[in-house]
């Protein structure tokens, strides 16, 4: 719902903006950076986002809507088409287009595939060429080049996610975008995410993070309890495996995997929450369920 102030001038600019690209090409991270919060988690692997998340961006003189959407890819399997699926339907809902390139690890077939979606949509996109701390500076004008004899994008700036440079001239490129009008959401509001869901992205990060290649992206987390009372928050959750062999990966020797997970979580949890935390993980085997449309549907996805 929009919210109209009477406070704000009459160059006021809001919009919505979609932020797209490969896998790990650093989408969470720069939404991240740009909120000042977490709100999405990161990982070294690719396809990390599985979800759009709307993050909130406040400035002086606009207020910007991020989708941050799963890294554009071509795929058959069920999960995955319907993680692009979302991100195609992102673009084409928004007024705005950011997308993402890791400058030093570029992904050509992803890459085309972005431009094809892009060329159909006729929307205005900016370019953010990410991970220029790890570019050759002399390879990075003609990179930019490149690109633009590529596609007509509003702007091209090179940026670094992780270490923050040249976020602010990325910002104000997109702002220059964007439709004049009143903010949508009130100042205080950096996402419309509910909490439950937070909390289980947090958990799957961990995971992740606890072990390394060893399970793939068939692991699901549900928050199955979330209750609040007046010393901490308790929390139930169970993470699903298709296997017996990733269940035993993730609970470890003697429960230490599924323990160090556990406590990792429950920390930025009771950040996040600014409240102390009970968090009690399960597991469960269930079988293809990456592949069963109706148990994606149930899981959210």
């Amino acid at each position: 719902m929009m919210m109209h102030d009477e406070t704000v001038s009459d160059d006021f600019r809001s919009g919505y903006i979609a932020i797209v690209g490969a896998p790990n090409a650093g989408k969470s991270t720069l939404l991240n950076r740009m909120l000042g919060q977490k709100i999405a988690i990161t990982s070294s692997k690719p396809q990390t986002t599985r979800n759009r998340i709307l993050g909130v961006v406040h400035r002086a003189g606009s207020q910007m809507v991020f989708f941050d959407t799963p890294g554009i890819h071509r795929s058959d399997k069920p999960l995955n088409f319907r993680m692009v699926d979302g991100a195609v339907s992102a673009m084409g809902d928004t007024d705005l287009v950011l997308v993402m390139i890791d400058a030093a690890s570029p992904d050509k077939r992803a890459e085309n595939l972005m431009i094809e979606k892009l060329s159909g949509l006729g929307k205005p996109a900016v370019l953010a060429l990410n991970k220029i701390d790890l570019l050759d500076k002399a390879a990075l004008l003609p990179l930019i080049q490149g690109w633009k004899d590529r596609y007509a994008f509003e702007d091209i700036v090179p940026i670094s996610a992780k270490k923050g440079t040249q976020i602010d001239l990325l910002l104000d490129a997109m702002e220059r975008q964007l439709p004049l009008g009143p903010p949508f959401y009130p100042e205080d509001m950096l996402t419309d995410l509910p909490m439950r869901f937070l909390v289980a992205e947090l958990v799957r990060e961990k995971i992740f993070r606890a072990t390394g290649d060893e399970i793939p992206y068939a692991v699901a987390v549900v928050v199955d309890s979330f209750e609040k009372e007046k010393r901490r928050t308790y929390i139930e959750a169970t993470i699903h495996v298709e296997r017996k062999s990733q269940k035993g990966i993730i609970i470890g020797k003697g429960g230490q995997k599924l323990k160090e997970i556990g406590e990792k979580a429950r920390a930025e949890i009771e950040s996040l929450l600014e409240d102390r935390v009970y968090l009690k993980l399960f597991v469960r085997v269930q079988k293809k369920w990456s592949s069963d449309l109706r148990v994606l549907q149930e899981f959210g996805y």
